[in-house]
C-alpha cells in the first residue's frame, strides 16, 4: 500500500471517528407517564436509542483500532491470516481488520458452534 493510499485511509477513518463521537444520552432518559401506550412507545424509543448507541460505540472502537493499526504499520494486513486485505475491501470498509475469507469464517463460526451443541442441552423456545 502506498503512502498516499494510507494517508487517504487515515483521513477517512479520522472523519468517521469524528462522526461517531459519543452522543447525548438524553434519549435514554426514562419518563413517567400514566398512559400505558405512552410508556410502551417511550420504552420502544429508548431501546432503539440504546441499540443505536451500542452500534456507534462498536464502530468507533473498530475505527480507533484501524487508526492504531495505521500507526503500528499493520493496517491492511489481516489479523487472522496476516495476508494483505484487498484494497477494494478496505475502500468499502476501511476499519476492516480481516480479509474477506477470514471474516466469513469468523461469521460462520458461531453458527457452526451452535450446530455442534447437544440438542438435549438446548432449551425449547
Amino acid at each position: 500500500m502506498t503512502k498516499d493510499e494510507l494517508n487517504a485511509f487515515r483521513k477517512i477513518l479520522e472523519s468517521k471517528q469524528a462522526d461517531l463521537q459519543p452522543e447525548s444520552r438524553e434519549a435514554l432518559a426514562i419518563e413517567s407517564s400514566p398512559d400505558e401506550m405512552d410508556r410502551i412507545q417511550q420504552l420502544s424509543e429508548r431501546e432503539y436509542a440504546m441499540n443505536h448507541l451500542q452500534r456507534n460505540f462498536n464502530r468507533l472502537r473498530e475505527v480507533r483500532s484501524a487508526l492504531a493499526r495505521i500507526e503500528a504499520g499493520t493496517f491492511g494486513v489481516c489479523v487472522e491470516c496476516e495476508e494483505d486485505i484487498n484494497l477494494k475491501r478496505l475502500a468499502a470498509v476501511p476499519w476492516a481488520s480481516m480479509c474477506i475469507s477470514c471474516q466469513e469464517a469468523a461469521e460462520r463460526a458461531p453458527k457452526d458452534h451452535e450446530a455442534e451443541l447437544d440438542p438435549s442441552l438446548v432449551e425449547a423456545a
